[in-house]
């Protein structure tokens, strides 16, 4: 292999590209495997009637993946990116018994904190391996597709445990899907993914740059840079925390509030399904799109299609209504999710590119606990239905901030 060329690019390297689309697949149908059905086992099996308490599922996986993928972008840098990979898989192996077995809260709790270490773990270096390898020019595309083959399986596999739970019982069968996952999941990594940190060089060596010699950012000021005193850095940042607030929000709440209007478990697993299905779905073109026309107007009006779909759907009383917000929901958050991780694609360095990423992730996945906590307060407060119009508020705020604060980054030197 050493005596092979590197070459960057998604054709030049459409295998191992493959593989890592595939691989990000089983890592989204893990979370897809409570989309539909726990709130429901939060209320029927173990009587929790509070929304904040329903809801702390969402917090403890959301405060883990985030704490999670913050360290995920050095620990890559440091160890190597299969090697990450792979101990997501392995920290992935106990949570479908546990949601099957538990008997309390306290062990779906466990759970999900095991879940979002595995979700941390493997779902950041996926994103980075498929940065390494197709270089600068189809980021959009390649995030885009890395978050299409990610969500869509959401989508299928929280149908499918919809359906499963309607016909066998929430308890045990729709988890054994989750086994499946992690050793198909686990297989691949370990045997078929090859590293791709050996590509950073590369792309650094491949593009001549007068600051190539400057020493790493230390952490400290990267960790402020991207959070706060870059204006792109943390326009993007912002925009991907309140992106995942919504999404912690119609995770926890859209259940109940389409059981409170009716619906079945069945019909349920659909309406949880639509939503990501959408939004895996069409990031292959909006993340393309970015790479033609730009980032900074995909990520605005993408934000003010997610507050138009999550006002709709809290407006909704049937099963069109509910599709319809669902479609919108999930058309937004396409437009906006490959685009903000393209932009730091564009604003970094690629020898700290990692680690922007990683701090990146750590707000935009803080983001479901924040949701979580917000909506759940709100919704035992105010009821279900103001807690979904002020997340819909939120969401058109993030957009506007994004207009007024961003510059476009498309094009732009790194770094720049």
């Amino acid at each position: 292999m050493a005596d092979v060329p590197l070459r960057l690019g998604l054709r030049e390297n459409a295998g191992q590209f493959s593989l890592l689309v595939l691989v990000n697949a089983f890592v989204g149908a893990m979370v897809g495997l409570e989309r539909s059905i726990l709130p429901a086992i939060a209320e029927q099996e173990f009587q929790l009637a509070a929304r904040s308490a329903v809801l702390s599922f969402i917090v403890a996986f959301g405060v883990a993946k985030a704490l999670t993928n913050y360290v995920a972008g050095r620990l890559s840098d440091r160890f190597g990116r299969k090697h990450v990979l792979v101990a997501g898989w392995l920290v992935a192996v106990p949570v479908p018994f546990l949601l099957m077995w538990a008997p309390s809260w306290n062990w779906v709790l466990a759970a999900n904190v095991l879940l979002g270490i595995s979700q941390g773990l493997t779902w950041s270096t996926t994103v980075i391996m498929k940065i390494d390898l197709v270089g600068p020019k189809q980021r959009g595309l390649a995030m885009g597709m890395n978050e299409f083959a990610g969500y869509f399986a959401v989508a299928v596999s929280a149908w499918a445990t919809g359906w499963i739970a309607a016909r066998h019982g929430l308890r045990p069968e729709p988890f054994y899907l989750g086994v499946a996952y992690v050793v198909v999941g686990l297989a691949l990594s370990m045997w078929a993914v090859r590293e791709t940190r050996h590509f950073v060089a590369h792309e650094m060596g491949a593009v001549a740059r007068p600051d190539a010699n400057e020493p790493d950012p230390a952490h400290g000021h990267l960790f402020r840079r991207v959070s706060f005193t870059d204006r792109d850095l943390s326009s993007v940042s912002q925009a991907g925390l309140v992106n995942n607030l919504n999404d912690g929000m119609a995770w926890g709440l859209f259940p109940l509030v389409f059981a409170a209007a009716g619906a079945n478990l069945a019909q349920i697993g659909v309406l949880a399904a639509v939503y990501p299905a959408v939004w895996g779905l069409a990031q292959i073109g909006t993340g393309a799109l970015s790479d033609r026309i730009g980032r900074k107007g995909l990520i605005v009006w993408g934000m003010w299609v997610q507050a138009l779909g999550i006002a709709l759907t809290a407006a909704g009383t049937t099963m069109p209504a509910f599709v319809a917000g669902a479609v919108l929901l999930g058309l937004g958050t396409a437009m906006v999710y490959p685009t903000l991780l393209a932009a730091i694609g564009d604003v970094a360095r690629p020898n700290w590119r990692a680690s922007a990423v990683g701090i990146y992730r750590l707000w935009r996945d803080l983001g479901y606990a924040v949701g979580a906590l917000l909506a759940g307060i709100a919704a035992d407060l105010f009821g279900l239905h103001a807690a979904v119009y002020l997340i819909a508020a939120l969401t058109f705020a993030s957009g506007a901030l994004v207009a007024m604060r961003m510059r476009e980054t498309l094009g732009r030197p790194a770094d720049a």
